[in-house]
């Protein structure tokens, strides 16, 4: 395995990192403070091509193989939570997905718009009941000649109010369970949809979250997403994509929280010394330094294997579980480097010890993840091979051999 990142991959580290010192850092009191989304920051991001960051140009995107989606990720969440889960979401749930599952029509009509960042894409999996437990799922779609009639509601929603296209997650066959669930490619647009916010959150304030709401939505058999009854393999595959990006984006978190304290420790005396030099602080900056490189190696190896086409359920997984965990851990600790001051707003640490908890929580929580890699240890879980990969990289000339 190769740890030495191309000259491409540094280009594009500093680049992201560039943007956010300019675009985003100045402004994110204010916006978290506020609870502001700004989607003009999402145009920004398109404009720089990372909308499209690893999906082939020849559906519109920039052709970067997945370890350059988790230097985005990685940067991009050492602004915020908020804009790593833009990307997140739009590229790693859904245009990944569409990628992976979408027929060639499907794709040159919704995937080719949101690589170039014309069209934003979104996830609609997690309903009121049923976030962990997939299966408890409510949503509806029956078939009415050519079309589907969708009736139901999702919650969490990332760009809620924010997306063109959706994927949506809905029951075609109840009796079936699992095996009965499809998914299908929402637009905005569709008589029925609606949308609404959530306010109030822990963490994650500047982003924009909430529900959707189905109501007899009438979407054509066309913009069925594979077959009738592959939704919950679909779900599964996506959030093997997912949850690489949310694993790279705690990588970002963590250096955030080291970058910050680093800062502090220089800054601040305590008995006549620097609080750099106190053993105990010294602990709390090790254990950061230590997390952020085993994240950075779970990360890497998990998108190794998507560059070479292979399934990397139990890698991502751990990544994941383990990245997230460490990210929480460092943002506690930085907030209790900087002291009474961590505990409040004047400084970055307390708004990332919460937004650090949300993806304990989200695309699985960690005990969801510990009970997957308790099940792969014990030989109770295996994987087995897609009937759709993603494509290997490079692309030229795997495409076809990818999807067939």
């Amino acid at each position: 395995m190769n740890f030495e990142f191309s000259e491409e991959q540094n280009l594009l580290r500093g680049t992201v990192r560039n943007f956010v010192d300019k675009e985003i850092l100045p402004h994110m009191k204010k916006w978290d403070e506020e609870g502001k989304f700004d989607p003009s920051i999402v145009t920004k991001i398109a404009d720089l091509g990372l909308m499209g960051v690893c999906i082939p140009e020849q559906y519109g995107g920039s052709g970067m193989d997945y370890n350059s989606l988790a230097i985005v990720c990685e940067e991009l969440e050492r602004g915020d939570t908020a804009f790593r889960t833009a990307v997140s979401v739009h590229v790693g749930l859904n245009s990944m997905t569409l990628l992976q599952w979408g027929t060639e029509e499907q794709k040159q009509k919704f995937l080719v718009p949101q690589a170039k960042g014309m069209k934003i894409g979104a996830f609609g999996l997690t309903e009121p009941g049923a976030g962990s437990d997939v299966a408890a799922l409510q949503t509806t779609a029956v078939k009415d000649g050519d079309d589907y009639i969708l009736n139901g509601q999702k919650t969490w929603i990332s760009l809620c109010d924010t997306a063109d296209h959706f994927l949506v997650f809905a029951y075609t066959d109840k009796n079936k369970r699992h095996h009965g669930i499809s998914c299908f490619i929402v637009d905005r647009k569709m008589p029925g949809f609606s949308s609404k916010a959530i306010k109030g959150k822990h963490g994650i304030r500047s982003g924009n979250t909430g529900e959707l709401f189905f109501e007899d939505v009438r979407v054509p058999k066309e913009n069925l997403l594979g077959e009738e009854g592959e939704g919950f393999k679909i779900a599964m595959a996506a959030l093997d994509n997912g949850r690489f990006t949310v694993a790279a984006g705690a990588c970002g978190l963590i250096m955030a929280c080291l970058e910050e304290s680093v800062k502090y420790c220089h800054e601040r005396e305590t008995f006549g010394k620097s609080i750099g030099k106190h053993q105990l602080v010294q602990q709390m900056i090790a254990k950061m330094e230590a997390g952020l490189q085993m994240s950075r190696l779970l990360v890497y190896r998990a998108g190794e294997l998507k560059n070479q086409g292979k399934r990397n359920t139990r890698e991502t997984s751990l990544a994941k579980w383990q990245a997230c965990d460490f990210a929480n851990q460092a943002a506690d600790d930085a907030v209790q480097i900087h002291g009474a001051y961590g505990f409040s707003n004047e400084y970055p640490v307390e708004r990332h010890l919460r937004n650090s908890k949300a993806p304990v929580i989200y695309e699985g929580t960690r005990e969801i993840h510990t009970i997957m890699q308790a099940e792969y240890v014990l030989g109770y879980r295996e994987d087995k091979k897609l009937n759709r990969m993603l494509p290997a990289w490079p692309y030229q000339g795997q495409e076809e051999e990818a999807y067939h």
